[in-house]
């Protein structure tokens, strides 16, 4: 994604641009400052009054000396709560494509009891590639830690020591057994800057009749760097698996994914949907006025519209029930909820899980690469989502059709028959709901604070990877 120069905009849609927000962007007194915070300021304010999705919430005379972040978040709307800046424009870009200085684990973090304050974080995946997995460490699915750096997690500490975790660092921590804990005692591990692959494990499950394909999909990337398609690639391949083995049904989980790039949620909703092709809407984009009338000027009124690809790896037709089952969490968000929404009009998405976080809107990534006075980055929301039927209705997330909030630290291996959430798919697939009941009806529940993505500025978004879209204007158009 290329980087916005406000001041350069060339041709019609410059024109439109300016015609369309005149008398809206008005030069304070400090506007020609090339100084310090201001200079800084004064670009976040000019992109905020062209792109943000609630420009005309901005305050009209905001105090530009303030630090850039405090600046930033002083302009946001109470309805906004997931738009983001960052020092560092490059980091940003890493993060949005899965690219963090890490060690390589995901986990989740529960209260330990009731009865104490004590914080423990739970491992959720191992990421394929990472240091703990090329390193041979012994840590796993399921694996408990309670000390970062030698300390106790408490409610006091745990966000300052899990900030810590993106340098070398020690862990300590026990295994969750049917015996009881095993004590593992204290593991030294060491990060670099990764790319994590989002296509983390697939399978074709045979069981009483059905050929179940489950495909394990943990954000929404094209590929490492923007202009890449590898990650895309391998969905392919992955659904043509799906396509040749004949499968019957299909569970796509997505209870760690938190969102990333739209052409990525395209490509997979274009891989499942049934009776879709690119003739088909998928969503539908509502910006601010002024945005949406210079859009539409300059590319007319299929820029406000992302449609489905025709894809020959497609399963859409194979699927019982024209049914699709998303396995979810309270982490699933954003792309993954559009991919949810933009599928419902065309076939049964059915949830197992936990409701989704609420996220009906995008942002675009805005930085100034050749701008050695300014190496910000923000992601500013700038999009509502709406799917073929006009529907946007999830602010407060996807309600479940089988509730289970997954919270319980006896955990099975992804993939496993018997794991939690994939075994009530597949319970309900095949008819044997009788056979297993709820984590809820099984006790051993805890209260949960939080998962490692909470940490992560690239999470919980939907980036609008559109080239027609000003975040990526053709290179034609800028300079």
């Amino acid at each position: 994604m290329k980087g916005v120069k406000m001041t350069v905009f060339k041709h019609a849609f410059a024109v439109m641009m300016v015609a369309a927000i005149a008398g809206v962007v008005a030069c304070s007194d400090d506007d020609n400052s090339d100084s310090g915070n201001k200079y800084v300021n004064n670009w976040i304010y000019d992109n905020m009054q062209l792109y943000y999705l609630w420009n005309l919430d901005l305050p009209k005379a905001p105090a530009k000396s303030q630090n850039p972040s405090d600046f930033f978040n002083a302009l946001l709307s109470d309805q906004d709560r997931f738009s983001w800046i960052q020092e560092n424009y490059v980091e940003l870009l890493n993060s949005l494509q899965g690219v963090n200085k890490e060690a390589g684990y995901e986990f989740k973090l529960y209260l330990e009891s009731p009865d104490n304050e004590n914080v423990i974080a739970q491992v959720m995946y191992i990421k394929s590639g990472s240091l703990v997995d090329t390193e041979d460490k012994d840590l796993k699915r399921g694996d408990v830690i309670t000390h970062i750096n030698g300390q106790r997690m408490t409610l006091s500490n745990y966000q300052n020591l899990l900030g810590d975790i993106s340098e070398n660092h020690t862990i300590t921590y026990y295994r969750p057994t049917e015996e009881g804990p095993v004590d593992m005692g204290t593991l030294s591990l060491n990060t670099a800057e990764f790319a994590e692959n989002p296509n983390f494990m697939h399978k074709v499950i045979e069981t009483e009749g059905h050929k179940i394909g489950y495909y394990v999909y943990n954000f929404f990337a094209t590929g490492p760097t923007a202009n890449s398609s590898q990650y895309n690639d391998e969905m392919d391949a992955i659904f043509a698996d799906f396509k040749s083995a004949g499968i019957t049904d299909l569970v796509v989980d997505l209870r760690y994914n938190s969102g990333g790039a739209e052409g990525a949620t395209i490509n997979l909703a274009s891989l499942i949907g049934n009776n879709i092709d690119n003739s088909k809407i998928f969503t539908k984009r509502s910006y601010n006025n002024d945005l949406s009338a210079a859009l539409v000027s300059q590319y007319g009124a299929d820029v406000l519209l992302k449609k489905f690809t025709t894809e020959s790896q497609n399963v859409g037709p194979l699927l019982n029930n024209n049914r699709v089952y998303i396995l979810s969490s309270s982490r699933t968000a954003s792309a993954s909820e559009l991919l949810i929404n933009g599928l419902k009009p065309f076939m049964n998405v059915f949830l197992v899980g936990d409701t989704t976080i609420g996220k009906n809107v995008g942002s675009i990534s805005l930085y100034e690469p050749d701008d050695p006075k300014n190496k910000w980055g923000m992601q500013p929301i700038v999009v509502k989502s709406y799917n073929s039927a006009n529907e946007s209705n999830y602010s407060e997330g996807f309600f479940p059709d089988i509730v289970n909030e997954d919270n319980r630290l006896s955990l099975k291996p992804l993939g496993d028959t018997d794991e939690e959430l994939l075994s009530l798919a597949i319970d309900h697939i095949t008819g044997g709901g009788s056979a297993r009941r709820s984590s809820a009806a099984r006790g051993g529940q805890r209260i949960s604070l939080g998962t490692s993505a909470d940490f992560k500025r690239g999470s919980y978004n939907l980036v609008i990877d559109d080239e027609r879209v000003v975040g990526a204007i053709r290179s034609s158009l800028v300079e």
